[in-house]
């Protein structure tokens, strides 16, 4: 391996944008996201959708049908 060209790794501190927070190894010290595993649907099982800026209704109103 060549010398001198690897980032420092260190204990990092993650933050969630649902409020949990947790250590880990990083070569930053501070790492901030959106989604955990605490808040994912895949590991709590529960469908959360979050609306931005009002994406859904825009895409089932472009998508939606008319009924005949």
């Amino acid at each position: 391996m060549k010398e001198n060209i690897h980032p420092e790794y260190m204990t990092a501190r993650v933050s969630c944008s649902c409020g949990h927070t947790f250590e880990t190894m990083a070569t930053q010290a501070e790492v901030h996201t959106d989604i955990c595993s605490v808040c994912h649907p895949f590991y709590t099982g529960k469908q959360r959708l979050v609306d931005t800026a009002g994406r859904v209704e825009r895409f089932k109103k472009k998508y939606d049908k008319p009924s005949e």
